[in-house]
């Protein structure tokens, strides 16, 4: 039972035996770029703690602009090496330490509607810069499900990516920079594309059983979702470098069910002993990512959805805290 945030975190960072064969792999050090996200905190601290496990004397690196010092002083005291800098300032970004092996987690979604000129400069001209900062390096980068064209049952990595919304273009933008310098200067990269995270405080899951829990209706005209654990989701990008490629290679990073909004909104029901409410019909098609591919690679998730499921609804029974955050994943046109 996972009780208080500590715990949570623990679970969260807690590495696999495969995340621990991995950092032993690994010929050099780690960076993170974008640590102070959602996702960063925890996969730092999952890879220095994989790290440690398998006896590697690396440096695991974390980049922020750390407007939290709260998240730079836990990744301290896990081992991570906090650099304090803002990628969009050409000076800072070069001062960063060499490093063999980067994982580019920065990049903005919401408020891009409100100030797009800024999203485009975050989710593409900062990964140009880090490409060529880091020319060197292998480089693991978050992409988004968001480039791909609604589909019935799942965009594959071969389908052609078709964005709906600004925000969707800039994630479209933020691949073409990472294969461009991939190609032009031979740097090995792989882009994964992530089609929905989730935990306790954050995630398409959370949404549907909060609304269930306070008697709100669910919408489900976005009808089906992809969900994966942030803690597998971490694993994956910390075994992703050996399929870094030139031309970069391409992974969905997806849980493989395809769920059921209106399916998902009955199990939180039983849970929490009531009858969901819903408005809308469901579309015909919806933001899906095949993960074939991934679960090929990677093996199974281990937390399946009726877990996460479980786990959501005794976190929102006893008021567990949030970030706050919506997903925005009922968005049909692109505005975030």
């Amino acid at each position: 039972m996972i009780r208080t945030i500590e715990d949570l975190e623990e679970f969260l960072s807690r590495p696999s035996e495969a995340d621990v064969e991995a950092m032993i792999k690994l010929d050099g050090d780690l960076m993170i770029l974008g640590v102070g996200g959602k996702m960063g905190p925890t996969l730092a601290m999952r890879a220095r703690r994989a790290m440690d496990l398998g006896g590697v004397r690396r440096r695991v690196y974390g980049v922020a602009r750390f407007s939290d010092l709260d998240t730079r002083d836990r990744l301290a005291a896990a081992g991570v090496e906090c650099v304090q800098a803002d990628l969009l300032d050409r000076a800072q970004l070069e001062s960063l330490p060499e490093c063999e092996f980067v994982i580019h987690a920065a990049g903005r979604k919401f408020g891009s509607a409100t100030d797009p000129s800024l999203t485009w400069a975050m989710n593409v001209l900062v990964p140009a810069m880090v490409c060529e900062r880091f020319r060197t390096s292998r480089i693991v980068a978050f992409s988004s499900g968001n480039v791909y064209a609604f589909s019935r049952y799942g965009a594959t990595e071969q389908d052609q990516p078709v964005p709906v919304g600004e925000y969707a273009w800039t994630g479209l933008g933020r691949e073409r920079m990472f294969e461009y310098h991939a190609k032009r200067l031979g740097t090995p990269t792989v882009l994964l594309r992530l089609n929905y995270a989730q935990e306790l405080r954050y995630g398409v899951l959370l949404e549907i059983g909060t609304k269930v829990f306070e008697r709100r209706p669910v919408d489900v005209t976005m009808g089906a979702v992809n969900a994966i654990w942030q803690g597998d989701a971490n694993s994956v990008a910390l075994r992703a470098f050996p399929y870094a490629a030139s031309p970069a290679a391409i992974v969905n990073l997806a849980g493989p069910e395809t769920l059921s909004v209106r399916t998902v909104a009955k199990a939180f029901g039983r849970h929490f002993g009531v009858t969901p409410e819903f408005t809308g019909e469901e579309a015909p098609d919806a933001l899906l990512n095949d993960a074939g591919r991934c679960q090929r690679l990677f093996g199974y998730p281990s937390v399946t959805p009726d877990e996460m499921i479980e786990w959501m609804a005794k976190w929102i029974g006893m008021g567990g805290a949030t970030h706050g955050k919506p997903t925005g994943f009922m968005t049909r046109d692109g505005k975030f």
